[in-house]
């Protein structure tokens, strides 16, 4: 299913073709002539195999799709199909990386009345997709603004506007792992590692070597200044002038955080005399935007939050539903996700709840995803196939840790009776996740039903161990004699309670001889004075084992 960038309806305020295709800048290589003013205020991204399943909608589709890896005759049947259904119910624009001049692909475009953009074949889809849909989220952000408070205040495409008509130059602002977040236009002198970056590429790694060995990335960690980094004649790049975006350090907290960085290519003309000061000024003012975005969530980021059970209780579901276009009722499945290990930091975690978006809505057009705390969440409205989500779950868990090197665990909520119910669901799916590994029989993902007598018992346990009252003081008696003698009879007491009392299958999991736990499990039940071929003894005293394992 297509990636969709927004559930805003059509009458939300647009952004014209012309400023989405100015913002990707050299990304587009070619755009029909006609089209420009075409209001655009929705978007999706569609892989191969999605366009079919797009026809059988009876809805307006989104107003611009970006084609991902669809094959040119299949492209240019869509269009076909789409010039059969009423124009308020076909998308208004396509972005793709065939060429869209001329040919069959081209006319059929045409006769649908569909602007045809053709995009450049190394541009990555996801930096398009998402230059795209901060575009349509700045729109509605000023839309809804005071017109005084507006006037005052900018975004970092604005800013990298302002620093390049004030500085000289092209401007490009990356965040803290040196995504392009924002720049300004280009000019012929702009060179090939501004042109990779707009592209979503990878500078050429012999100058991000040289930046690394002229100190670069550390002058920025590690102070405020202005950095001027020479042209390279052998690596064909330009003089730039580069300063870091870093959060200031408050009263007696840690060290200033590096935010992102702007750089200033020189073109033709020389820099300002003052552009050293405009982009110090500038840093200051890309600090305040990045940190805002990323503390003020969206009205519709707030909304998915309360229908998940956070920032207050009880949403109203006909609103909810009609403001994130998914229905109201029918089984629907919330599936949870936590890192397995050490969490990664706020701005990690945050982009891992972007990507984790852009999988979940590939997977279900409707979905509905969030990040509370160190969690990210997935809603699925009206799920067809609990094991096809199973699936889809187990396969993005070993898709995050082979090629982001991030361990999640996951936790499915099946059937959720209705959005009503996805905060009660939440709360379930926290509960498998705060239990043990021993509470993912089959791996890392797990469900509800699967988990069930685990998830009990853990909490079971957990309460033991938590109230003094409840613990067994004989325990002490063995865990004082382990530590007295430097022995580990608490672990083959424990071993030999998990293979429920079969004494080849316990010794041969602590590597012992059979009648060497023989003899450890008659010390145990001598100093606990506990028979263990008594079931209520033996019930007792492996709760606290296990609850001394919690505290241990």
């Amino acid at each position: 299913m297509p990636v969709t960038s927004t559930n805003v309806p059509h009458t939300a305020n647009a952004v014209s073709l012309r400023e989405l295709l100015g913002a990707l800048d050299t990304a587009v290589v070619f755009a029909p002539a006609g089209h420009g003013e075409t209001p655009i205020a929705t978007l999706a991204l569609v892989e191969t195999g999605d366009l079919a399943t797009e026809l059988e909608s009876h809805t307006p589709l989104p107003d611009l799709y970006l084609l991902v890896g669809t094959g040119e005759a299949e492209t240019t049947s869509w269009f076909g199909a789409l010039a059969e259904r009423p124009s308020e119910l076909r998308p208004r624009a396509v972005m793709s990386k065939h060429p869209a001049h001329d040919g069959a692909l081209a006319d059929a475009a045409h006769r649908a009345g569909i602007a045809l953009v053709a995009v450049h074949p190394k541009a990555r889809w996801e930096h398009v997709f998402g230059l795209l849909g901060r575009m349509l989220d700045r729109s509605r952000v000023e839309a809804a603004m005071d017109p005084d408070l507006a006037a005052t205040d900018t975004d970092l495409f604005g800013l990298a506007q302002i620093v390049a008509q004030n500085a000289g130059g092209m401007v490009s602002i990356e965040d803290a792992q040196a995504n392009v977040l924002a720049y300004s236009p280009s000019d012929d002198s702009a060179d090939e590692l501004r042109r990779l970056s707009i592209l979503g590429r990878e500078g050429p790694r012999d100058y991000l070597r040289a930046l690394r060995t002229w100190g670069v990335y550390d002058r920025m960690r590690e102070s405020d200044d202005v950095i001027d980094v020479p042209a390279h004649a052998a690596l064909g790049t330009e003089r730039r002038l580069v300063v870091g975006i870093r959060r200031p350090a408050e009263g007696g907290g840690p060290a200033p955080h590096v935010l992102g960085s702007i750089w200033l290519q020189q073109g033709h003309a020389p820099f300002a005399p003052d552009a050293e000061a405009v982009l110090r000024g500038a840093a200051a003012i890309a600090a305040r935007i990045v940190t805002r975005t990323r503390n003020a969530p969206s009205a519709e980021g707030v909304l998915i939050q309360r229908l998940f059970g956070a920032r207050g209780s009880g949403v109203d579901v006909p609103s909810v539903s009609a403001a994130l276009g998914i229905a109201a009722t029918g089984p629907a499945a919330v599936i949870g996700f936590a890192p397995t290990g050490p969490a990664p930091d706020a701005g990690g975690f945050a982009e891992l709840g972007s990507v984790l978006r852009l999988h979940a809505s590939s997977f279900r057009r409707d979905s509905v995803s969030t990040v509370i705390g160190d969690r990210a969440y997935v809603l699925l409205p009206e799920y067809q196939s609990a094991t096809s989500i199973a699936a889809w779950t187990r396969a993005l868990v070993e898709q995050f840790e082979t090629k982001r090197a991030i361990v999640l665990r996951a936790a499915i909520a099946v059937p959720v009776p209705d959005l009503g119910h996805v905060a009660s669901a939440r709360l379930e799916v926290d509960r498998v996740l705060d239990g043990t590994a021993a509470t993912f029989p089959d791996g890392r993902v797990t469900t509800l039903a699967e988990s069930r007598t685990p998830v009990l018992l853990g909490e079971i346990v957990d309460l033991v161990a938590a109230d003094p009252q409840l613990r067994d003081p004989r325990l002490d008696a063995l865990i004082g004699y382990d530590e007295q003698h430097a022995s580990s009879l608490c672990a083959s007491a424990a071993a030999y309670l998990s293979a429920y009392g079969d004494v080849r299958a316990a010794a041969t999991a602590l590597r012992v001889h059979p009648n060497t736990l023989r003899y450890r499990i008659r010390r145990v039940q001598e100093i606990v004075g506990i028979d263990l071929q008594d079931a209520s003894d033996r019930l007792l005293f492996e709760i606290q084992l296990r609850a001394h394992g919690r505290t241990a």
